[in-house]
């Protein structure tokens, strides 16, 4: 029993400090040339472009659901949802835009990043780039670091407008709220640095992606089962290094409201 704790402290221990190592090389070679801007446009398209009909998609839905059931349990709790709009909004912006386009974002962009990395890994792609003195980081993290947080960030402010256009439609035809009701509703709970503070989330959710991919990748076994299990553990992790931040963040972002 103590062998089997110690080997999985010892194994945490061992995977922190790959990921920080990473994390390090990753800014450093952020911030130095040469930056390869074909690549970073080409993986912002692969991560923004084409994720965003999904997390358009799956949004909508989720802020429905949140603002029916906000009206719901109101009318249930103290017979009226007049506040209903203020709440729903505040709820969107802060949390359920960000945190549910990352989820979508590390779903379907976190798993492909791992498994293309882990099929350089197994086919000796990234010993190929060592060899011709090519750093792998810099060639294959950096891009996609940066189309990631980018994409994060736009993601992010994509999903709370759809959020909260899908919210006031739904004030409109279900709960009889006016649009110009609902706005004012919304103002007298949310700031514009509400959506800042959310715009700063969806960046960090994204920047927390490929590193856990690509690190995931880089370890990568031999193998099919290798590379399905690199997957697996790269959106696992990154889902919950995502709930974490969100929740260190929120502390941090409290203090400023």
């Amino acid at each position: 029993m103590l062998a089997a704790v110690g080997i999985k402290v010892i194994n945490f221990n061992f995977h922190l400090i790959g990921v920080l190592q990473l994390i390090f090389q990753t800014l450093a070679s952020t911030i130095s040339p040469p930056f390869r801007i074909k690549d970073i446009f080409k993986q912002l398209n692969f991560v923004a472009v084409e994720s965003a009909p999904i997390v358009i998609f799956c949004v909508s839905f989720a802020a429905v659901v949140t603002i029916i059931e906000s009206s719901f349990h109101m009318k249930i709790v103290v017979q009226n949802d007049a506040l209903v709009p203020g709440f729903a909004s505040l709820l969107i912006l802060r949390e359920l835009g960000a945190v549910v386009s990352a989820l979508l974002i590390t779903s379907r962009v976190g798993a492909g990043l791992a498994a293309e990395v882990g099929s350089m890994q197994v086919t000796e792609q990234v010993d190929a780039l060592k060899m011709l003195g090519i750093d792998p980081v810099r060639f294959i993290v950096v891009p996609r670091f940066i189309a990631c947080l980018l994409g994060g960030f736009l993601l992010s402010i994509l999903a709370n407008i759809v959020c909260l256009i899908c919210a006031m439609l739904v004030s409109q035809f279900s709960l009889g709220y006016t649009f110009g009701s609902f706005i004012v509703g919304m103002k007298s709970f949310v700031h514009f640095q509400d959506l800042v503070f959310a715009s700063i989330k969806g960046a960090s959710f994204g920047a927390v992606i490929p590193i856990f991919s690509c690190y995931y990748g880089f370890k990568c076994k031999a193998g099919a089962e290798g590379v399905g299990l690199a997957t697996t553990n790269s959106v696992v992790t990154t889902s919950v290094a995502i709930i974490v931040i969100d929740f260190i963040l929120s502390y941090i972002f409290s203090f400023f409201y």
